[in-house]
This record gives C-alpha cells, structure tokens and sequence, in this order.
C-alpha cells in the first residue's frame, strides 16, 4: 500500500512539537549546522532543532497528518520514537482510550492514530476555533510518562496537529417528496449532519409509515424529525412547519396551514412529546403531533414541511426558543444553518357521503308512491261509474 499524503488543497495543517519535549540532545562539536541545532548561550549543550532528531540531528521527523472529509489521522515514523523509546502502547490522544497503532505501510512502520470528526470531542480534541472563513480541529499526540521505580528519565512526546478548514455555513436544500420519509443533509461548518422527518402510526413512535399515509381526520398524526448521522455533535430546532396541497413548499397556489412558526406552537392541537430527550433545541430528536385536517377546497390530500436548524454544542447563540414572550411573532432572520425537509403525500381517510346511499333509499319510496296514487285514480273512478250506473237505474 502506498503512503498518501492524503491533504486537498484547501486543507491547511499544522503540527507543532512541543518544545521543551521532544528537543534531541547532540554532540556540541557536530552542531555545525544551526538549521538543525541549537546550541546553549554558554555553548556548553546543543539541542535538535523542532523537527529533527538523533545524536547528531541528522533526522528528520517523518509526520503526516491528513484532513479528510471525515477523518483526521497523524501518522509518525516509528523510528522517530524508537529513538526516545516510546512504545506504541504508550501513545494516545487527550483521552487516552483514543490511542495509536502500529501500521506498516510501504514496508515502512508508523505510529498512527485516525480517529472520525464525530470522535473530535469525545478523543479530547480542543473547542473548535472559528472565524468568518475557516473552522479549526487540534489534537495532541502525546506518550505516557516512562516510570521507573520512583523516577522519570525519559521525555514526554507531545506533537500538537491541527486541520484548517474554510468554514463554509451552508445548507444543502433538496425538496425530496418521499411517501415515507423525507431527509436533507446540512453542512455545518466542515461538518455533514443528515436530517431525516418520518410520520409514525401511534405515540410509541416505534413504527413508521412504509407507504403514504391513510389518516382520519380528528385522528393524531405522530411527526419525528431527528438528526441520524452526528446525533452526538448537533442539537436540532425546528422552527417552523406547515402544510400545503403542494408539494412544493414554496409554492403560494393553494390553502396553507401553519403549525409551528419560529419554533413555537401555532395549532392549538399541537403537542410537543415531552421525553428524556429534550424539548426542542435541546436533543438531537424533536417529536410532536397534531389532530388531522383537511383543507376545505380539494385536493384533500396535503404535504408536510418543516424548516429545521442546526445548533453546535459550543455555539453561543441560544437553541431553544423562547414561545412565551413576544418574540415568537417576529420573523426569523435568514440562517444559513437552516434545511427543510418535506413530507408527502398524507391522505386524509373521508367516509362516502350518505346522499348517495339516501338517493338509493329513494328510489322505491318513490315507486311506492306513485303506485298508491295510480290506485287511488283507480278507486276514485270506479266509484264515480258506480254513482253513474245507479242513478240509470233508478230512471
């Protein structure tokens, strides 16, 4: 397997040693060379420069980081610290249960450690830095003290490494129209979260629609919209939903419905699923119902849309929205950390109406009718030939 120095172009990295650590000592009588030794102000000692090592810091420390898309990995020579005598088993990160392995590549061993950027905060990565331009990850490598007896003799190794990248604050806004779920993965910073919103048969939510749904109306329609990729990373708020007879979310033909608006109830039948998860803005899972409609013009049939956002767990703007003051009114300003997700379409279970089974029923109460009166003609003729026929008679 070839080694591949894995960086894109717009991927900066940048590893420091730590100085008073991993600083080799030399012979001063070889420390001709400045660009590789330092020596002492009293020129008794010389030390390698950051970066180079051995007795004669004529080593170059082979490290390579590599930032992908959902990986950063270090990689390091072994020779390197087979020099300081450090064992693998000695290397890991802050947390010392993310620790390196031993890979040989190319015939060449390395140390490596490669850990998920969902890992990042959970391995002891440092709070993220961000600007308006990039967002940066930085790790520590670094070896257990040696211990002998009652003493320590040999160095700490700690190699500090950071991945640089453009901290793009988009959202990837796909109009999916799926019967039975709808997702939309949004880009937070570097970071992917895949968003998905599914209507589900009863409260227990354990059992999803597999096909358009067939609801009553006056019946509770059980939404989850939950973050299944980076649950750990993200909190999730939705902020507004409302239904259309489009599919089109946008789309202003047609009746709309409104039930939440700037993350607060705007349905009175609308019902927040209080759970050890978190209300809305504080878990990575938002559940809520409401009562089926329909609208009063067809298409009866209706599409679900809820416009979602992000929130990072280190992010300073509050998540949770704030529905009892007068603040749950207002317009949302435009965030870029937004999705939407689109559900459809639900169909709404109206019984036949009952004029057509009444206009059925009419048909022989009308015959009936109309005999009895032809019978009456009848009656009242005969009776009046009667009358006739007697006064003849009596002539």
């Amino acid at each position: 397997m070839a080694l591949k120095f894995n960086l894109k172009v717009f991927l900066v990295l940048v590893v420091i040693f730590c100085c008073d650590c991993v600083l080799g000592i030399c012979n001063v009588t070889h420390c001709t060379d400045t660009t590789k030794c330092l020596i002492s102000l009293d020129k008794s000692n010389c030390k390698c420069a950051v970066g180079y090592y051995g007795d004669l810091c004529d080593k170059v420390a082979t490290i390579n980081v590599m930032c992908g898309k959902d990986y950063i990995t270090i990689m390091v020579k072994e020779d390197f610290f087979q020099y300081y005598k450090v064992p693998v088993e000695s290397l890991h990160l802050k947390n010392e249960s993310c620790r390196a392995q031993k890979e040989v590549i190319s015939d060449v061993p390395y140390y490596i450690v490669r850990i998920s950027k969902d890992q990042y905060i959970s391995c002891g990565g440092k709070p993220l830095e961000k600007n308006i331009t990039h967002i940066a990850y930085a790790l520590t490598l670094m070896s257990a003290p040696q211990v002998y007896g009652n003493i320590i003799r040999d160095p700490m190794i700690k190699i500090e490494y950071t991945c640089i990248y453009p901290y793009i604050r988009t959202v990837s806004l796909p109009y999916p129209i799926i019967p039975f779920s709808s997702e939309t993965v949004m880009r937070m910073g570097e970071l992917d979260a895949k968003v998905e919103m599914a209507l589900f048969t009863d409260h227990t939510y354990t059992e999803a629609f597999q096909s358009s749904p067939l609801i009553h109306l006056r019946d509770r329609v059980y939404v989850e919209i939950k973050v299944v990729e980076l649950e750990d990373v993200f909190h999730l708020r939705v902020n507004d939903c409302w239904a259309t007879q489009s599919p089109k979310p946008n789309q202003t033909d047609g009746s709309v419905h409104t039930l939440l608006r700037n993350g607060c109830v705007n349905d009175e039948t609308v019902t927040f699923l209080n759970t050890t998860m978190g209300a809305n803005g504080e878990a990575s899972t938002i559940r809520y119902s409401f009562d089926m409609f329909r609208f009063v013009v067809e298409p009866h049939d209706l599409y679900l849309h809820c416009r979602v956002r992000l929130c990072s767990l280190d992010d300073d703007e509050p998540c949770i929205p704030e529905c009892k003051s007068i603040n749950k009114r207002a317009a949302v300003r435009g965030d870029r950390t937004q999705g939407l997700l689109s559900y459809g379409p639900i169909r709404i279970d109206i019984p036949d109406r009952p004029q057509s089974n009444l206009l059925l029923m009419m048909v022989p109460v009308a015959g009936i009718w109309v005999l009895g009166l032809f019978l009456l003609a009848l009656i009242t003729i005969a009776k009046a030939g009667n009358r006739r026929l007697s006064q003849l008679a009596n002539r």
